[in-house]
C-alpha cells in the first residue's frame, strides 16, 4: 500500500519589535530615537524595545539598569497591554481572510497553515507577502514571515530576514536549509542543553544528522529524539487553532546544589529569573492568572511544587511559597529551583488587563 504524503504550506507572521513599533506608529516623536518599553523602578526589566536600540546591545529581559548603562539616552516607554492586544486582535481578522487554521503563539506571531488556501494560485509565498501588504497598509506596522512545508522550518525562516522580510523554505531546500544551523536555533535548545550538546561535540544540525536517534536519546533524554529529527528539518506538528494555554513555567537547573538551609540563595536564583518570566508573561496576558506556584527539585530527583490560588502574579508570595517547598525537602539539597502560573482559558477584559500590568 502506498503512503500518501500530503506536502503542507506553513507561514509563521512575526510581527518586529511588536510593543515598540506600535509606540512608534502612535507617537512619531519616538520614531527616530532608541526606545524600549518598561517601567523605571529599579526591577524593571525591558519587554521588548526598537531595532535603533537593539544597535547599543540592549534587548528583551535585560533590566532596566543596565539598558541605560548601555543607551544612556534610552527613552523609557510605559506599555500599553491593552492596546497591544486591540492591534493584535486586527492582525488576527487580516489572518483570517486566508485560513482558519490559526494558532497564535502570542500577541505579535502566529503560526498559519495556507495548505487548501485557493488564492493566489495557492502560492503560500504569495499569499505571506500579501499578508504583510495588508498589515502594513492597513495598521502600519511592518512583520517579517518564514514560509516552509512545517512549523519548525517556518518559525526559523521568519527570523532569517527581519525586520519587515520573508524567507521561503521549499521542499527541495530543507536539507541545505538545516544542515549547517546552529543547534542552538531550535526551539527549546537553550543554554544548558546547548552546553550538554557541544559536550558532546555536536554543534550544528549536521553533527547531529551523523549520530543516531538512539544515541541522541542517551545524551539528551526524551528531547533527544526530537532534536534528532528537528536536525533533519522534520517536525510532523499541526497548526492547532483551539490551542489553551493552562500553564506558563519557567527553570534553572542550578550548577551546584544548594542547602536547604540558603533560603536567600534560592531567592537570588529566583530574582534571575524574573526577568525572562516576566517578557513571557507580557505576551500572553490575554488568559487569567489563578494560581502562583513554585517548583523544586531536590538533589535526589525527587520534585515537589507548592502553589497558592491568587488571580494575578504577587512578588511578595514567592518567599512564603519556597519556604513552604523547602520544608518537604527534609533537608535535601535544590538543584533546580522553577516558577509557575495556572491560567483559566477565557478572555480577560481591558479592566482586567491592566489590573495584571499592576501586578507585575
Amino acid at each position: 500500500m502506498v503512503k500518501l504524503v500530503i506536502m503542507r504550506k506553513i507561514i509563521h507572521i512575526d510581527m518586529d519589535c511588536y510593543f515598540a513599533a506600535v509606540e512608534m506608529r502612535d507617537n512619531p516623536a519616538l520614531a527616530n530615537i532608541p526606545i524600549a518599553i518598561a517601567g523605571r523602578s529599579a526591577r524593571s526589566v525591558v519587554s521588548t524595545c526598537n531595532y535603533l536600540a537593539r544597535e547599543y546591545g540592549v534587548r528583551s529581559a535585560m533590566s532596566v539598569t543596565q539598558a541605560l548603562k548601555l543607551c544612556p539616552h534610552l527613552e523609557l516607554v510605559p506599555g500599553r497591554m491593552s492596546v497591544y492586544k486591540e492591534v493584535s486582535d486586527q492582525i488576527r481578522k487580516i489572518f483570517s481572510r486566508y485560513t482558519d487554521l490559526v494558532e497564535p503563539l502570542s500577541l505579535d506571531e502566529a503560526y498559519l497553515d495556507v495548505t487548501d488556501c485557493p488564492l493566489y494560485q495557492g502560492s503560500a509565498t504569495l499569499i505571506a507577502e500579501k499578508i504583510r501588504f495588508d498589515i502594513f497598509k492597513e495598521l502600519n506596522l511592518t512583520a517579517s514571515a518564514g514560509v516552509a512545508p512545517n512549523k519548525f522550518l517556518a518559525k526559523i525562516a521568519s527570523d532569517e530576514h527581519k525586520p519587515n522580510g520573508q524567507c521561503v523554505v521549499t521542499p527541495d531546500t530543507v536539507a541545505d536549509f538545516v544542515e549547517t544551523m546552529p543547534l542552538k536555533k531550535i526551539p527549546g535548545v537553550g543554554p544548558k542543553t546547548l552546553e550538554k550538546l557541544q559536550g558532546q561535540g555536536l554543534y550544528t544540525c549536521a553533527d547531529v544528522r551523523a549520530s543516531s536517534i538512539e544515541a541522541m536519546a542517551n545524551i539528551m533524554g526524551k528531547f533527544g529524539p526530537v532534536i534528532y529529527t528537528r536536525s533533519f528539518g522534520e517536525d510532523t506538528r499541526n497548526v492547532e487553532p483551539s490551542r489553551i494555554r493552562k500553564s506558563l513555567a519557567i527553570e534553572t537547573t542550578l550548577s551546584e546544589d544548594i542547602n536547604k538551609e540558603q533560603l536567600h540563595g534560592c531567592l537570588d536564583v529566583i530574582e534571575n529569573l524574573l526577568p525572562k518570566f516576566y517578557q513571557r508573561l507580557e505576551k500572553i496576558s490575554d488568559l487569567d492568572i489563578v494560581r502562583q506556584g513554585i517548583k523544586i527539585k531536590f538533589s535526589d530527583f525527587s520534585q515537589t511544587t507548592v502553589e497558592q490560588k491568587n488571580g494575578c502574579f504577587d512578588v511578595t508570595l514567592i518567599k512564603p511559597l519556597l519556604e513552604q517547598a523547602l520544608k518537604r525537602g527534609e533537608g535535601k539539597k535544590i538543584r533546580l529551583i522553577g516558577l509557575t502560573l495556572g491560567f483559566e482559558p477565557h478572555k480577560k477584559n481591558d479592566e482586567q488587563i491592566n489590573q495584571l500590568s499592576l501586578c507585575l
